[in-house]
């Protein structure tokens, strides 16, 4: 299965080629992508993006995962986070989601099983 591309960001939406679904924040794997839902982990701006956020990505596939921190980089990414990914044999990039996007779509189109989490405001 390949990474789906990511087709638009703008502030507050994303698309992803073949979804119908416009996101605010997203997560894609190999195969797939769906809303990135922060209630259903508790993250926050501050501490950040937490390994529980990043777990089904890393179930469904991807051997690098792409965080997007947000248009001004407020979403925090703990050493912890990054150690987590990495300890699982996770390649990681955090960078700002237009980066993040760009890195993302680049990697996917050589065909890299890639996954990401993507905040698409501050």
């Amino acid at each position: 299965m390949s990474s789906p591309e990511i087709a638009s960001l703008s502030w507050g939406q994303m698309k992803v080629k073949g979804c119908s679904t416009t996101y605010k924040d997203c997560k894609v794997w190999p195969g797939g992508s769906r809303t990135w839902d922060w209630r259903e982990t508790g993250t926050n701006h501050s501490p950040g993006v937490q390994p529980a956020d990043l777990e089904e990505v890393i179930r469904k596939g991807a051997k690098t995962v792409v965080i997007g921190r947000g248009m001004s980089e407020a979403l925090q990414v703990p050493p912890s986070t990054v150690d987590y990914l990495k300890k699982n044999g996770i390649d990681v990039l955090v960078l700002q989601t237009e980066k993040a996007v760009e890195e993302y779509n680049a990697l996917a189109a050589q065909g890299v099983k890639v996954g990401g989490v993507f905040h698409s405001t501050c």
